[in-house]
């Protein structure tokens, strides 16, 4: 499980240190690719598996499942740690996500999402200002703690 907010620089090759707590559960190999908010997703690789198999459940004649495909799979990429823990990621998925000097790690359970350090900034904002609710509005469907 993937916990917490971790801030670590962008090297000039591209690359970032995977935080030494989030290590052992990527030992089997990770997939990063973009998520839905201009972030990375970081995915150890038993659960990009289990993503990948419900991907492929998704309907091929509607064309936002084909986009959301196209989104993730498009930018996928295998990504493999240096004896320092530090990930290369692509100079594409640098430029999606706005990764420039400084990136987040923040764990989110299953994945790790990875965020230029603005984009960041906007976003916990946001959900710290919006959370009451967000909260209300996921119980009103059922969604409870």
């Amino acid at each position: 499980m993937f916990l917490g907010e971790f801030e670590h620089a962008v090297d000039e090759r591209g690359r970032v240190a995977i935080p030494a707590k989030f290590r052992s559960g990527l030992a089997e190999g990770m997939v990063v690719t973009r998520g839905i908010e201009h972030c990375l997703i970081l995915w150890p690789m038993d659960e990009w598996r289990q993503i990948t198999d419900k991907l492929r459940q998704f309907p091929l004649m509607n064309a936002d499942a084909r986009r959301l495909l196209r989104l993730l799979l498009s930018g996928a990429t295998d990504a493999t740690a240096d004896r320092l823990g530090r990930i290369l990621i692509p100079a594409f998925l640098r430029e999606y996500a706005a990764l420039q000097d400084t990136a987040v790690l923040v764990g989110v359970l299953d994945r790790i999402e990875i965020w230029g350090q603005e984009n960041w900034e906007r976003e916990r904002s946001s959900l710290e200002e919006q959370g009451p609710v967000l909260a209300e509005h996921l119980f009103s469907l059922g969604v409870q703690p």
